[in-house]
Order: structure tokens, then C-alpha cells, then sequence
């Protein structure tokens, strides 16, 4: 019972630090042998804040499947497929190389990029496209995504969003905020600030949307805010506990917990009619809901077996079944896109790790070392896992690939931020 508190009250709890600028670097702490040697050559680029070939080469360096070459290592500098002399390129050991153009036209930028195969010269891919200016360093993500894609087989991920908490201060000089930034940590926005905490950020269907807890009311209740408008609606404030929203696929409810009616369970509120369904009804603590792909069911934690494990119940009720059965902790449950697998905090003792669960086979495989990983969010190509962890007094976010191999450390310029959620 103690360690499913824990879950519920860890974001009142925890994790005041300074207040961050919330930018962020990518650290690869592990990554994989085969990294591909690739040469984005810094573009022909005439005005703009944004060096496209520096966006492409530090998306492409961070997801760990490329190893950029140095600019000041290149033996030359094209900028058009005509200059390229693909013999020197194949001598310092370069398997592909981008080149392209920004140019200036009308009010806008006319970009174009060229991906060509050193070792025999053929073009793989060839792009054109307008951006204004405030949008070169999103147009860069897309040439990353297209890069990653086309070389790796699956889709980037570059141009992505993430939502997460960052807290500032005690006491009364408090300062809880929820940010959104691009997937890489630049462009951060601060969707909402309390002197109260805020807690549990999840993403609608659309990415349109992030409801999230917020007790700046001194009680818990649940909001739904439109990222455009920056307009938010409360949708839930009952007596008690009002936590860990999760958005239904086809984005018509929300699962809550709510413990109006006595202790914590598991319910859905139809966005639409208001109306509300009761999904569990347990004397244990139901908690942290989060819907399969296709919404037919529930995966939730609870601890009425006596420790907390993850359990299934249908969207519309019915008998529960546990899941999980290995380890004396397991919670917090995240479906991969394609709903084949399901991560989660895995803890044995004091020591929580981000694992990996297969849902044919039910088979368990820890990807961190612990020992305090939390919050784990897959990201929309499902390959990899975003989770939080901390170090001292000091959280900080991380990703892991599905497989373990590849891990990365978020660096941000503080020490501060906790519970991230990888938009869809």
C-alpha cells in the first residue's frame, strides 16, 4: 500500500530545484557499434538564424545509428550533386553524404537536399521544399526524418514533441510548470505555471491537446488544454484523489483515477457527454490507467495483490487479470504504438528500472540500470522508451531503445524535470 502511494503523491513530493532555461543537449551513453559514417555538409546558405546541415547532423549524431563527420574534417565543401567528388569522400571512410541549398526567395527560403551512396555515387533521395524562416529548424527535423527513414527503415522522430514538468523553488516561492519543446529540447513553452504542483501531462491522439493534474486550486483536478488557444477546460474535480489522466485513441475520453466514491479506482469520463464509467471497483489502489491501441482494454496498476503489478479490465469493465508477475514492483504502464509491447517501471528493492514487456509472452526484459528510472513514454515510431531519472537532488530525462542497446541522457541546463510524455 505504501509503495502505490508513492505513485500517486511522488509529484507533490519531489524534485524542487532552480528554476531551468529547459533547452537541452543529447548525450549518447550508449550506442551501437554499427553507427553509419555519413557526411552532412554544412548547406549553401545565404541569411537565417538556423544552420540546417548543424540541425540534420545533430538529430542524426543523438539518435545513435549515425556517426556525422567533423566539418573541419571534411576534404571539401559541396553544395550541388555536380561537386561532388565521391572518391575523396569513400577514402576518409564516409558511407553517405548530404548536400543542399537554403536560398532565399520571395519572403521565404527554397530548400533542397541531395543524399547520395559514396561508394557508388547513386542518389537515394532528393527533396525540395519552401520554409519560412521561422520554420528552418523544423524543416531541418523533417530532412532528418527523411534521412533516418530512408537509411535506417524506420520513421524519425526528429520533428516530434515532448511535454514534461519542471519545478523551481519551496514553499511559497514555488513554481511548477508544464513545458512542451521539440523533440531535441529547443523552442520549450510553458503551457501552464502554479505555485502548486502540476502533474501527469498526457498527450491527445491529435497532439493537439495535453491533459495533465493540477492542484493550483489546493485540490487535485484535471485539465484539458488546446496548445493553439492555450484555452483549457477543467474536466474533473471531485472529492479526493483526481489523477493520471490518459487519453482514449480515438480521443472522446479520458481514464482517471478518481477516489470520489472511496479508495482509488480506475474510471472513464466521455469528453463529449460528461458522463462517467466506473472501470474497477477494488478496496486496493487502482491507479495509473492507459489505454491499448485499439481501446478495447485498460492496463492499470493497483496493489491488491499486495505489491503493485500491472493488471488488464476491459474499457467498459468487467473482471480484471493480472499481467505482471515478475519482480516485486511493477507500474506505471506504457503501450508501444503497435500494442505488441508495454513498458513499465520494473523495481526489485529499492532499485526501479525501465523493462519491456512482450504482451504475447508476457516475457519481461529490463533496458536501465536504475536506480531510479520512472514515468517511461514510448515514442510515436516505437523505438524507443523516454523515461525520467534522477541523480542526487537532480532528475533528468533519458531514452532507451526497444532493444537496450542505444541509450541516451537529455542534458538539460538544470536539474529539474520529471514525468516526459513523447507527443503522438
Amino acid at each position: 500500500m505504501k509503495k502505490i502511494k508513492k505513485i500517486i503523491i511522488i509529484g507533490l513530493l519531489g524534485l524542487f530545484a532552480p528554476l531551468l532555461r529547459a533547452e537541452m543537449d543529447i548525450e549518447i551513453t550508449e550506442g551501437i557499434e554499427s553507427a553509419l559514417p555519413i557526411a552532412i555538409v554544412p548547406f549553401a546558405q545565404q541569411g537565417g538564424a538556423v544552420s540546417i546541415s548543424n540541425v540534420v547532423s545533430h538529430d542524426l549524431g543523438g539518435s545513435g545509428y549515425f556517426r556525422p563527420m567533423n566539418e573541419q574534417s571534411m576534404p571539401s565543401h559541396p553544395t550541388s550533386p555536380e561537386a561532388i567528388q565521391f572518391g575523396e569522400w569513400k577514402s576518409v571512410g564516409q558511407n553517405y553524404i548530404v548536400v543542399g541549398q537554403a536560398v532565399p526567395a520571395g519572403g521565404q527560403y527554397n530548400v533542397q537536399f541531395q543524399l547520395f551512396d559514396v561508394n557508388n555515387g547513386s542518389q537515394l533521395l532528393g527533396y525540395r521544399m519552401a520554409s519560412s524562416a521561422q520554420d528552418l529548424r523544423r524543416t531541418a527535423h523533417h530532412i532528418s526524418d527523411l534521412i533516418f527513414e530512408k537509411l535506417i527503415g524506420k520513421k524519425g522522430v526528429f520533428s516530434g514533441r515532448i511535454a514534461y514538468i519542471t519545478s523551481s523553488g519551496q514553499g511559497r516561492s514555488a513554481s511548477h510548470r508544464l513545458q512542451v519543446a521539440d523533440a531535441d529540447g529547443f523552442n520549450p513553452q510553458t503551457i501552464a505555471t502554479s505555485s502548486e504542483p502540476l502533474m501527469s501531462p498526457s498527450w491527445s491522439p491529435d497532439g493537439r491537446k495535453v491533459a495533465y493534474v493540477s492542484f493550483e486550486r489546493k485540490t487535485a483536478a484535471i485539465y484539458v488544454q488546446t496548445l493553439a488557444t492555450g484555452q483549457r477546460a477543467k474536466v474533473a474535480e471531485f472529492p479526493g484523489i483526481n489523477g493520471a489522466p490518459s487519453w482514449s485513441p480515438d480521443g472522446n475520453k479520458l481514464a482517471l483515477t478518481l477516489s470520489k466514491d472511496g479508495s482509488p479506482d480506475i474510471y472513464v469520463l466521455n469528453l463529449g457527454s460528461n458522463s462517467l464509467i466506473r472501470v474497477t471497483n477494488s478496496s486496493a489502489i487502482d491507479t495509473e490507467p492507459t489505454w491499448s491501441p485499439d481501446g478495447g482494454t485498460i492496463v492499470f496498476t493497483s496493489d491488491r495483490g499486495g505489491k503493485p503489478q500491472l493488471y488488464r479490465v476491459s474499457s467498459q469493465g468487467g473482471a480484471e487479470k493480472r499481467i505482471t508477475f515478475s519482480g516485486g514492483y511493477n507500474a506505471r504502464a506504457s503501450f508501444s504504438p503497435d500494442g505488441k509491447n508495454i513498458a513499465m517501471v520494473h523495481g526489485n528493492g529499492n532499485d526501479y528500472r525501465i523493462a519491456v514487456m512482450d504482451v504475447a509472452s508476457g516475457a519481461i526484459n529490463v533496458l536501465t540500470s536504475g536506480p531510479t528510472d520512472e514515468s517511461p513514454s514510448f515514442a510515436p515510431n516505437g523505438d524507443m522508451i523516454l523515461y525520467a531519472s534522477q541523480r542526487g537532488s537532480g532528475g533528468f530525462l533519458a531514452a532507451v531503445s526497444l532493444d537496450g542497446k542505444m541509450q541516451q541522457k537529455l542534458v538539460f541546463d538544470s536539474n529539474a524535470v520529471r514525468e516526459p510524455s513523447w507527443a503522438p
